[in-house]
């Protein structure tokens, strides 16, 4: 399981570049998207590591969470109100 943590905490540093040096806010916001995708990652691994089952709870109220944030910024950088 240690692996798998690594590899999920280069990918988290690597986003974070993406976030702080990203050129455009699309760039951003797909990497802030990619971090919620990792949260619920690391969830998993800590559901399968610790055998309790309220971390895959958290998993999908964060994905569910995730989805909705990144479809209201996607309207917002799109020109669109929120109320439309």
């Amino acid at each position: 399981m240690t692996v798998y943590s690594f590899v999920l905490l280069f990918c988290s540093a690597m986003c974070l570049y993406r976030i702080f040096r990203g050129p455009t806010p699309p760039d951003i916001m797909v990497a802030v998207d990619i971090i919620g995708i990792l949260v619920v990652g690391f969830c998993c691994l800590f559901a399968i590591e610790t055998g309790k089952d309220f971390f895959m709870n958290i998993a999908i109220s964060w994905s569910i969470l995730s989805f909705i944030g990144t479809l209201t910024l996607a309207k917002y950088l799109g020109g669109k109100g929120l109320d439309e």
